[in-house]
């Protein structure tokens, strides 16, 4: 048949002629078949829909011959529908676990089975869905081959969840499976590669209650009861060896199925000499410290043994517990005030009191070994403290001795000011405006530490202008430390943003009604990117440290309570947890083009997303990391599956679990040793370091200036009055003492 579209059209018209001349359902069927094979082109459904429809209404109700463009017509549908179906989306965990939590409420239990069915189909490999329908068949349905094949099923798909191999074990002791089939299986769990130490003591005692239910006790001996027997020794050699080697740990440290057996030996059995070899093999193994293995085993004599085997075992407990000693001499003089002799009475308060003694002596010694460390970490605390303000201090003079240079340049103050106006005025006009004082420039970054320190006078000045961009004209960003609880401080915010305080204040208003806002700028009027921002209420200021990390401008906003980091230098606001959150995942490796939006798209085809969060530099530049907050565990466990590995833009994503590595702190005392010795950076001046690296300072001046620099830097070490005038906050040196200096020459 012709496959062009001119050609096609004329097929069309013989089709047409020959419907028009009498009734034909054989024409019919082959026109609309005829139809189907343009369907690629434009309108091509629409087009065969219309002619089935035709047909229908011309030689449908032909009684031996309509039949067949019914079904054509059904046919035809049906693959369009299939086709829509496999492009749409596969249905989520978190829906299906909504459907069945509806359905469970209608409780009907063939429509029960069923969706469990359809989500397991889809989500195989979600060990929560499987030991849900399982609990559902046993406690429900209860029928034998529909409850074996789900567990089979389970075990089958998730065979590292030791839960599920213990409700198969269960079901199929419930259901009368024949013995050699449940030790096959136990047998199949044991190698089936468990993930911790304690699965493996989980699905022992699960093995070994069944075998303890199949032994006649009334019996002095059985098969059973040494099937069971073989099986504990069994169990205790098994964690020993296999699973301690594996894990370097026996997953067992408390020795629970010893402890059991124990129990059965003695309780069962009515042998207490095998329970009394079982436990002290227990107390071998590091548990003689421990009260509460101790007060276990006299329990068990108590209840099965004699007072001469209680005795002595609580002698022992004295002897040996070190974390509980008070407990276990308390039962002890409870036991021979009820049966104990006088000798036994004055016998068990001699050791109680030796003992408690030693404890007590044992006690203080610690105790003062813990305030000595404290001690010494106090002084280790002050020690960093000082150091910190002496090089807080030294750094803070260096700025004075460079700003009152150029202050001399600069300003036409007092006798150093005259001075330069009558014999180089041009070089005082030159650095109009140029410099900045530090203790301004310190007032002005204040906001970096939480609030700006006591104005300071200003000097007198003559009449004379200066530019609009001035110093002068900027107002100094004061901070009443009454108002913290109500002040919020806001940084990181865009240099070039215009009109802070109109763009802040239509921002926080949300959060309440908002009193002031007190942008910082710097000497030349610019803005400094950090501002306070005052509200008339302490609940709209704790409300607006929820916009922390907001995008405002391309950077994320950081918003903090209002602190003053002179008083409290180690304050930190840190709003995410940086423990283990198994609902929480870490995705490393995004392309940096990635937005929010695209990768929910990805994580939502898993399960519920909560929240997602892209992390960013200071600029607000991507970094390649985000992490993605589930509703549960059981998603977030899926979409590790699913996601790690996944191509992003030609980019291999890497998804785990959320659990941040712990912070290794530097040692601020070696550090701060290391700082006394280090050589001091070289200070270039306002200017930057220069080429020919010549010195244009009168050699008069550096040879006065040196001293005092290395004196404030604390480099002298041969100097007895450096040590002990370290702390104290260097003289400022003023225009006046710097003329008179020079003068003297």
């Amino acid at each position: 048949m012709a496959s062009e579209i001119s050609e096609r059209e004329k097929v069309y018209e013989l089709f047409e002629r020959a419907v028009k001349d009498y009734i034909c359902p054989e024409i019919w069927l082959e026109y609309a078949q005829y139809s189907i094979g343009g369907i690629g082109q434009e309108g091509g459904i629409e087009k065969v829909r219309s002619i089935f429809e035709r047909a229908l209404t011309a030689v449908g109700l032909h009684v031996t011959k309509g039949t067949a463009l019914w079904e054509a017509y059904r046919e035809f549908e049906n693959a369009i529908l299939e086709t829509a179906q496999l492009g749409a989306e596969t249905p989520k965990l978190a829906e299906y676990q909504a459907y069945i939590d509806f359905e469970m409420k209608a409780g009907d239990p063939a429509r029960i089975q069923l969706i469990y069915e359809r989500a397991l189909a889809e989500n195989c490999l979600v060990p929560d869905l499987w030991a849900r329908y399982n609990q559902y068949l046993d406690r429900q349905l209860k029928v034998k081959e529909l409850v074996l094949s789900a567990h089979d099923r389970a075990v089958r798909n998730c065979p590292w969840t030791v839960g599920l191999w213990i409700q198969y074990l269960l079901a199929m002791e419930r259901h009368g499976v024949d013995h050699c089939i449940i030790s096959d299986m136990f047998e199949k769990a044991l190698n089936a590669g468990f993930i911790q130490a304690t699965d493996y003591v989980e699905i022992w005692q699960a093995y070994l209650d069944y075998l303890r239910r199949r032994v006649d006790f009334t019996q002095d001996s059985s098969k059973e009861l040494e099937e069971l027997r073989s099986a504990f020794a069994r169990a205790v050699e098994y964690l020993k060896q296999e699973v301690e080697e594996r894990f370097s740990e026996s997953g067992d440290p408390s020795c629970t199925i010893m402890q059991n057996w124990a129990r059965v030996e003695a309780r069962l059995c009515n042998n207490m000499q095998k329970a009394r070899e079982l436990w002290d093999n227990i107390m071998t193994k590091g548990n003689a410290k421990y009260a509460n293995m101790w007060l276990e085993y006299y329990n068990l004599e108590r209840a099965h043994g004699d007072t001469q085997h209680c005795r002595k075992a609580l002698h022992r407990a004295v002897q040996c517990t070190s974390d509980y000693p008070e407990h276990v001499c308390e039962v002890l003089l409870t036991l021979e005030r009820i049966e104990g002799t006088l000798e036994d009475w004055d016998a068990a308060v001699q050791k109680t009191e030796n003992r408690l003694a030693r404890v007590n002596e044992q006690r203080a010694k610690a105790a003062e070994k813990e305030a000595a460390l404290a001690r010494q970490e106090e002084e280790k605390a002050e020690q960093r403290k000082q150091s910190r303000a002496e090089k807080k201090a030294s750094k803070k003079a260096k700025k004075n001795r460079i700003g009152e240079k150029r202050k001399a340049d600069d300003d036409d103050e007092g006798e150093w000011g005259q001075e330069e106006e009558e014999e180089q005025p041009s070089k005082r006009h030159k650095g109009d405006g140029d410099g900045l004082l530090p203790e301004e420039e310190m007032e002005l970054e204040t906001g970096l530490f939480g609030r700006s320190g006591p104005e300071k006078p200003d000097h007198p000045t003559n009449q004379k202008e200066k530019p609009s961009t001035s110093r002068k004209d900027i107002p100094k960003v004061l901070h009443d430390s009454s108002k913290d609880n109500i002040t919020v401080f806001v940084s990181n915010l865009s240099y070039n943003m215009t009109d802070p305080e109109v763009k802040l204040k239509e921002l926080f208003e949300s959060c309440g009604e908002v009193a002031q806002i007190r942008p910082v700028f710097s000497n030349k009027g610019t803005f400094r990117g950090y501002c306070y921002v005052e509200f008339k209420d302490e609940k709209a200021a704790l409300q607006a440290l929820g916009m922390d990390r907001k995008v405002v401008e391309g950077r994320p906003m950081f918003v903090s309570p209002c602190v003053d980091k002179n008083k409290n230098p180690d304050f930190k606001v840190f709003r995410y947890s940086t423990t283990l959150e198994k609902h929480k995942l870490f995705i490393s490796g995004l392309p940096f083009s990635c937005t929010k939006e695209e990768l929910e798209d990805i994580c939502k085809a898993h399960g519920n997303v909560k929240d997602i969060r892209l992390v960013t530099n200071r600029a607000g530049k991507p970094k390649g990391l985000a992490y993605v907050e589930y509703e549960n565990e059981a998603q977030a466990s899926q979409a590790v599956l699913k996601m790690d590995g996944l191509t992003i833009k030609e980019h291999v994503i890497k998804v785990a679990i959320s659990n941040p590595p712990l912070r290794k702190l530097p040692d601020k005392a070696e550090a701060g040793r290391a700082s006394q010795f280090a050589v001091p950076r070289q200070i270039y001046g306002a200017r930057g370091k220069g080429r020919t690296q010549l010195s244009m300072m009168p050699r008069a001046l550096q040879r006065q200036s040196n001293p005092v620099a290395k004196a404030e830097n604390g480099m002298v070490q041969n100097s007895p009055a450096t040590s002990s005038e370290r702390t104290e906050e260097p003289k400022k040196m003023s225009n006046a003492d710097f003329a008179k200096m020079l003068l003297n020459k």
